[in-house]
């Protein structure tokens, strides 16, 4: 679908590979029902996808995705010997994905994360203003460490230039020159 000045229209040419990498390099986008067009989710509720599961793992999810009351037991496959809830659209009550409350340690990293199934879940991706299925896109995210490299530099800095200022400080030399 595409946004054409006041509606979505569906899409009906193939999606291109730009769109494909939409869910990696930290495009924004919102997730939606695939049955009724709901707001779901968006991408900074992102933390990964579950590829053996064909999952979006999100840290949130919004009001409109309901918890169902029944914890199922996985008999098969990667859900075996887990009990999960099943996660649904508020509005159209359609299965939109699980939360896993038990599970083996090979699952323990997601715990407690909203998946939402990729096969139920359509992706309006703001850039390029257009709705695609969420299984065309990944969601693979980018390795933190260079981030946190950086972060622990800038907080170094800071915190270098407080105790510049603090020493200054008891030493009673503060002049104009502190907003520097």
């Amino acid at each position: 679908m595409e946004y054409d000045e006041s509606v979505l229209t569906q899409r009906v040419d193939d999606v291109d590979q730009r769109v494909c990498e939409a869910g990696r390099g930290g495009h924004r986008m919102t997730f939606h029902c695939a049955r009724c067009n709901t707001i779901l989710g968006d991408s900074f509720g992102v933390c990964g996808e579950m590829k053996s599961l064909d999952s979006i793992m999100c840290l949130r999810v919004t009001s409109d995705v309901v918890i169902g009351d029944v914890m199922e037991p996985g008999h098969k496959g990667e859900m075996a010997n887990c009990f999960y809830s099943l996660l649904k659209c508020r509005s159209c009550f359609s299965a939109v994905g699980k939360v896993i409350h038990s599970a083996p340690s090979r699952l323990a990293t997601i715990r407690s994360l909203f998946l939402l199934d990729k096969a139920n879940i359509a992706c309006y991706i703001l850039d390029s203003r257009s709705m695609v299925k969420a299984s065309a896109l990944t969601f693979d995210l980018q390795p933190l460490g260079p981030k946190i490299v950086e972060m622990s530099q800038q907080v170094k800095a800071k915190l270098d230039h407080m105790s510049h200022v603090k020493s200054r400080l008891a030493d009673g030399s503060v002049t104009d020159e502190l907003d520097k």
